[in-house]
């Protein structure tokens, strides 16, 4: 099997816009969760969000480019650039045939949704513009991804709600493992904070009207957030041929299903995910030094996700750092995983772990080390990123640092 390593990283979020924008507010314990300021909030009961405030879209596309593109899409392209510019990739016509486009969504692109259904159910129009569809299927990010780089390999959409972005990575890691593809750009992008979306949400009565804090006895519920975070994947051995800066190595990845309930999670299921993970990694438990939990911030998940830690790690559990960085970015529901797997590929290139940011009081049900509100230095050779989603699919990656 051959080697799979990442080259290159962009991120757009709450945090910041670009990678180092985001991994520096995340060692800072910095929170991105603010009141909403991109839709109008008269009428929510939640009005606040992890909204990419510093995120504009005339800044990065003409208004041509920006009728076709919902503001996933968007920033779904805005990372891509930076991760294929960071990587230094260059796509020739033959690799160009070899490298999949893999991105995960949840809901595709709400804000045309929205937009469009108000023009019909709220104006009364009898028409709405004839790219609308083109504009709000869920597969726009992958389809505009691989046009804008001339990609023209294997190129899908996943959308498992909050597992979207592992399953994308997990697959394109896969392909390349396997000698299907030999490059890949994957991740995932949201941007569902929109008026029907949030009241949906609020209709979960899971939501905090203050902000996320993970772990804590103190939680409220989790917070909604919006992003967009590629990586670029290569072979190894091709990666090394021309020089390539590598941020981290995928060497695992394990996905499993609850078969059990629609929202609540399951020990069992996010128990087998990172076994079968680890598995595939080859990778004994002990190794692992770092968990990026899904961490949520409701009383279901965090408790499940670390009773199911207990089961997977045992004793070693309570010698790993376990954090979520949710507290800072938010939700992004099917971007979650691509955001958090950044903050974890930078934990294993400085040593510097991101925290669980607005911890207050400890929760005995959460009895793991939960890296609280203060990023730490550690020696983090290998970490494992978890994504449990409603549906009860689970899908969870495992990376170790390349020292080679």
């Amino acid at each position: 099997m051959r080697r799979v390593v990442v080259t290159g990283a962009g991120v757009v979020s709450a945090l910041g816009i670009g990678y180092d924008a985001h991994v520096a507010a995340l060692r800072e314990a910095r929170s991105g969760i603010g009141p909403i300021e991109l839709i109008e909030t008269d009428g929510l009961n939640i009005p606040i969000a992890a909204e990419a405030k510093g995120y504009v879209g005339t800044e990065h596309f003409n208004r041509n480019e920006l009728t076709l593109r919902d503001r996933v899409t968007q920033m779904a392209l805005t990372a891509t650039g930076e991760a294929v510019a960071a990587s230094g990739i260059e796509i020739s016509d033959e690799l160009a045939m070899r490298t999949a486009t893999v991105i995960g969504t949840s809901m595709g692109g709400q804000h045309t949704q929205d937009d469009n259904y108000r023009l019909i159910y709220r104006d009364g129009k009898q028409r709405v513009h004839p790219f609308t569809v083109p504009k709000l299927m869920a597969n726009a990010p992958a389809s505009w991804i691989s046009m804008e780089h001339g990609l023209k390999g294997p190129a899908w959409s996943v959308s498992t709600a909050c597992a979207s972005s592992n399953h994308a990575i997990g697959q394109a890691f896969h392909m390349i493992r396997s000698g299907m593809a030999d490059a890949a750009l994957t991740g995932g992008a949201e941007s569902g904070l929109t008026y029907g979306v949030l009241k949906a949400w609020e209709g979960l009565r899971v939501m905090s009207k203050d902000t996320c804090r993970p772990f804590s006895k103190t939680r409220t519920g989790m917070v909604q957030g919006e992003g967009a975070a590629i990586l670029v994947l290569e072979e190894l051995e091709a990666a090394k041929a021309r020089g390539a800066v590598i941020l981290g190595e995928v060497v695992g990845f394990g996905m499993t299903a609850d078969a059990n309930d629609i929202v609540q999670p399951s020990l069992d299921g996010a128990a087998r995910a990172m076994g079968a993970a680890l598995t595939d990694a080859r990778v004994d438990p002990s190794e692992v030094a770092y968990i990026n939990a899904h961490g949520t911030a409701t009383a279901a998940n965090d408790k499940t996700e670390c009773a199911a830690i207990r089961q997977v790690f045992g004793d070693h559990a309570d010698r790993l750092l376990v954090s979520s960085t949710k507290s800072m970015h938010g939700h992004c529901i099917g971007a979650a995983g691509a955001l958090e797997m950044v903050a974890t590929l930078s934990a294993l290139k400085s040593g510097i772990v991101p925290p669980t940011a607005n911890f207050e009081e400890a929760d005995p049900d959460c009895d793991l080390d939960v890296v609280p509100n203060e990023a730490r230095e550690a020696d983090v050779a290998c970490a494992v990123s978890n994504s449990f989603a409603f549906g009860g699919l689970n899908a969870v990656l495992v990376a170790r640092r390349f020292d080679e």
